[in-house]
């Protein structure tokens, strides 16, 4: 499937309200006025409602868009079921919760000709996809651009680049994405990835449960955070490729693929607030202490994912931005912590504060709820001597995917050659200070 058959220029939109109804067509004229699923749809298309919420959630959470495209997704064949690759799905039953702190190198050189799908390759997670509880931490490294066509019925996909830009086509549109970027397919979105570099590596959090959305501010106020307003969604453009194309859909944790006589990226016109969208990490707006002590990461928060219980999040998304750090009388690296939550964090470019060496981009760290961890022992040296005064933090980018549940291990991560076998060793040599009042 070639790109020359786009029918118009990849281009963003502001999403101006985040969660808000949206519009685009690439054909003027497309969309109908007045009625979601008019007798007949404009310039001869189908209409189609895309439902990521059930139809009755309560109008604030409810998601969902009209399509408006050149063939009905009805129209394609039965699927079969093929190999699932490195991809597993929750719940993970072949291996047990595990307490060590554990921390991981980048992904090997894929054999060439491995396409983002391929590519992906899956740590761990938790919950239960069938249950729509829950979430995966994967990785991907691919050298080839798709061919083929990809859509999650288990859960939305945000993608976290390192390496190498991608431009997502979509049913909605086109999204680029390059590193500092995020980038979130809803639930049930088609879509394929092309590279713009030569090879292309990073992160995805597959969210089984509540979608994404940004968090409320509570006493920050109106401002801070990630602002609604630099969402971008995708201005509308179709394919209409005819000819054999792959469509591989992820249901229920196996891959199933049919081949259809038609491209299925071939919305015409839509509207709706269940879109994809990117997002540029240095647009995040950081708070920070002015005075003393330490801030929780949660000030961090790019995007929750809340559970039944109100403020513990199925999973959150937190970056750690170049920010500036001021503050008197204070620890300023991220302190010795054990945490309820469970912490899987990769690194996007440049350094980590509170690392001295061993977590470089590309790679990746999992603290499970409760194990203790925190700087390593040079990190605590140097900040426990550092002069206070304001200090900028510009050379690199960091984030965390933050879950509710120990996050299980795939056999495959825990067996991998990429694993560092002696994490552990940060931490050793971590001298007495205690000295008695006497």
């Amino acid at each position: 499937m070639s790109g020359d058959a786009r029918k118009t220029a990849e281009g963003l939109t502001y999403l101006s309200g985040f969660g808000n109804e949206h519009s685009s067509e690439a054909v003027p004229g497309a969309l109908p006025e007045g009625r979601n699923s008019p007798q007949r749809a404009p310039l001869g298309l189908y209409a189609e409602q895309l439902s990521g919420s059930a139809f009755t959630e309560p109008r604030a959470h409810n998601r969902r868009s009209w399509l408006y495209r050149i063939r009905p997704s009805a129209a394609h064949p039965a699927f079969s079921r093929m190999d699932n690759g490195a991809i597993r799905t929750a719940p993970f039953t072949e291996s047990v919760p595990d307490p060590n702190r554990l921390r991981w190198n980048p992904l090997p050189e894929p054999a060439p000709g491995t396409d983002f799908l391929a590519g992906l390759w899956t740590l761990g997670g938790n919950g239960d996809a069938t249950q729509r509880t829950g979430m995966a931490v994967h990785l991907y490294h691919a050298n080839s651009s798709m061919d083929r066509v990809f859509s999650d019925a288990d859960g939305e996909l945000l993608i976290v680049p390192e390496r190498g830009g991608l431009l997502l086509h979509t049913e909605f549109g086109m999204l680029h994405v390059e590193p500092a970027h995020v980038a979130l397919i809803p639930r049930g979105v088609r879509f394929r990835v092309e590279l713009l570099d030569a090879s292309a590596r990073g992160y995805v959090c597959e969210n089984y449960g509540a979608p994404f959305h940004l968090p409320d501010l509570g006493p920050i106020g109106a401002n801070g955070l990630a602002n609604a307003r630099d969402f971008k969604a995708p201005v509308a453009a179709y394919d209409d490729t005819e000819g054999p194309v792959e469509v591989v859909n992820k249901f229920c944790g196996n891959l199933w693929r049919a081949t259809y006589d038609h491209t299925p990226l071939d919305v015409v016109a839509w509207h709706g607030n269940h879109v994809p969208y990117v997002y540029d990490l240095r647009r995040f707006n950081v708070i920070g202490t002015i005075s003393y002590d330490h801030p929780d990461p949660s000030i961090f928060t790019v995007l929750t994912s809340p559970s039944d219980t109100p403020g513990l999040a199925g999973v959150d998304f937190v970056v750690f931005a170049p920010r500036w750090l001021v503050g008197e009388d204070t620890f300023r690296p991220p302190y010795f912590h054990r945490n309820v939550m469970s912490e899987y964090m990769g690194l996007v470019e440049g350094a980590y504060d509170a690392k001295a060496e061993g977590f470089v981009p590309g790679g990746g760290s999992l603290h499970n709820m409760m194990s203790a961890h925190g700087p390593d022992r040079e990190t605590f040296d140097r900040a426990s001597a550092a002069e206070l005064k304001p200090q900028k933090i510009d050379d690199g980018l960091a984030f965390m995917f933050e879950t509710r549940w120990p996050v299980t291990l795939t056999p495959q991560a825990a067996d991998a050659d990429h694993l560092q076998r002696r994490y552990d060793d940060v931490w050793q040599g971590m001298e007495r200070h205690f000295r008695p009042l006497q």
